[in-house]
């Protein structure tokens, strides 16, 4: 397996360009199903999640191809010629869930399976399930997989309470909503700005739809939906993290394409810790104000809170920070896995349940560490780069699921990182 070294060797000074967002894009890519016209979707990331994404549309039929090296995915599904996604290409990828309500709508059947496990949290699907429920949908679990049929052949418009905020489901809810017959309520909807980009791309579609970005989404259902052309929203998990590399390493940084409104809490804790953000003509310009960073609590919460996929790399500049910070986290359970491998560096860390106590050190040292998963990888990559010493991250798959060229990223501003092939 392939390995990334970090060497600590001062402050970072350059410019990162932000990819589109990954879970934007995975959100996308399944619109396809519910037409039979072209979409196109611009500043797409280059993931190997964006690469199951293709896998699995392709085994139901539709075409995909990628162009400008990877950066334009040009989707078509002139017909669903498979309403079966099998559990072997499901299982590498939670957002596979997402075909079963465009599926549903477009067709009025499906047979999707059930998502794996996750290393951070069951995350289970029933609030999707019950959002194509209250549409109409009957539904059938038997051996794994979800048998789903609309009575004559359509959905129909209801009203969604859904008991929490599940951005999944939203989603779900959201594309099958287009085509379904009278108008859909959506109540308690998450407001993250991957909703409001998917919402962005149905209505270049056709879709009338309202809300979006707000607790409150009404879809009125449309016969049918056209293609269109669609950029894809800037990936604000990767803009906190590039943040965060002059924050803990020193020196300025400037992230093209950055925008304020999608990072708005990370950038108050940001600034509450002694973290310069400014906004460029360009994107964002980030450095560090004076000396160490200060020790900020943080509460992880759906959008416009606080992102529990940035809570592992905030802790990586917490463990520099000067005095002790207390992370909670409220999204997903078993989210401390980073934890044990930020001890291996020299940081001093207290995991109790869904909280993390951070008293911060000088200089965290160099070790052999292990990615568990996404965001916890690239956390362990950014304590690297602060260290003393050489850092030698294993497992980076995981990596490589949500961030694009990290190395050839960080390497243009200065930081010593390479990746070693495993064999």
């Amino acid at each position: 397996m392939d390995q990334i070294i970090v060497r600590g060797n001062g402050p970072l000074n350059g410019e990162i360009p932000i990819a589109g967002a990954k879970n934007a894009c995975l959100t996308l890519m399944p619109a396809t199903l519910l037409t039979d016209a072209p979409l196109t979707l611009t500043n797409a990331p280059r993931l190997s999640d964006i690469a199951t994404m293709t896998q699995l549309l392709q085994s139901l039929g539709s075409e995909v191809a990628s162009l400008q090296g990877g950066k334009v995915l040009a989707l078509s599904s002139a017909q669903i010629s498979n309403h079966t996604a099998d559990y072997d290409i499901v299982r590498k990828m939670r957002a596979s869930i997402l075909v079963l309500g465009p599926m549903l709508a477009r067709d009025g059947h499906a047979v999707v399976s059930l998502p794996g496990g996750c290393a951070i949290g069951a995350r289970p699907v029933d609030l999707h399930l019950k959002a194509l429920e209250a549409m109409g949908a009957e539904l059938d679990l038997r051996d794994g997989y979800v048998h789903a049929k609309a009575p004559g052949g359509r959905l129909k418009g209801a009203v969604i309470n859904f008991p929490f905020v599940s951005v999944g489901a939203t989603e779900n809810a959201l594309l099958a909503a287009t085509l379904a017959k009278g108008t859909t309520v959506i109540n308690n909807a998450a407001r993250e700005p991957e909703i409001v980009d998917l919402a962005q791309c149905l209505r270049r579609m056709g879709a009338q739809i309202e809300g979006e970005g707000t607790s409150t989404i009404t879809i009125q259902g449309v016969q049918a939906l056209g293609g269109a052309t669609h950029p894809v929203v800037a990936d604000r998990i990767e803009l906190g993290t590039y943040m965060l590399a002059p924050a803990i390493c020193g020196g300025e940084v400037e992230c093209l394409g950055g925008r304020i409104d999608l990072v708005g809490a990370f950038c108050e804790k940001l600034d509450a810790a002694g973290v310069s953000v400014t906004e460029t003509a360009r994107g964002l310009k980030v450095s560090r104000k004076n000396g160490r960073v200060k020790a900020v609590d943080v509460v992880t919460e759906p959008f416009p809170g606080f992102p529990t996929d940035l809570q592992a790399q905030m802790m990586a500049l917490l463990c520099t920070a000067d005095g002790t910070s207390v992370l909670e986290e409220k999204i997903f359970e078993n989210r401390f896995m980073h934890a044990p491998e930020l001890l291996r560096m020299g940081a001093k860390i207290e995991v109790h349940g869904g909280h993390a106590t951070v008293t911060g050190v000088e200089k965290l040292r160099g070790a052999p560490v292990m990615a568990t998963d996404l965001r916890a990888s690239v956390s362990l990559i950014l304590a690297g780069l602060a260290a003393e010493g050489e850092t030698v991250v294993s497992r980076v798959y995981h990596l490589d699921r949500g961030y694009e060229h990290v190395e050839e990223k960080l390497r243009a501003c200065g930081a010593q990182i390479e990746r070693v092939k495993g064999a």
